[in-house]
């Protein structure tokens, strides 16, 4: 079954479900910043709009758009600047 969440008073939905190999997550992103914590590895795609990130030790920030992807790995936090509503799916192993 589905498991919905939603995270900043709402500025962040996902809904949670298994594929046929991995738990995963489709959500979406309204305009802001935040700031997430892994606790597995996540590869992060965009499906619409585009996500700045901040990687754990990174100096720089990234822009990620459509069909791009990135991966967290487990116990890592993570900083997100969001100019534009953005879809994303995330795969946790």
């Amino acid at each position: 079954m589905f498991n919905i969440n939603q995270y900043f008073d709402g500025k962040v939905a996902s809904i949670g479900f298994q594929t046929a190999t991995v738990p995963a997550t489709v959500g979406v992103m309204a305009t802001g910043d935040f700031e997430f914590g892994t606790s597995q590895k996540e590869t992060m795609t965009v499906i619409s709009g585009a996500l700045t990130v901040k990687l754990p030790g990174a100096k720089n920030w990234v822009t990620y758009r459509a069909g791009d992807r990135f991966i967290v790995e487990a116990n890592k936090t993570f900083a997100l600047k969001v100019a534009t509503e953005t879809a994303y799916l995330c795969t946790y192993e």
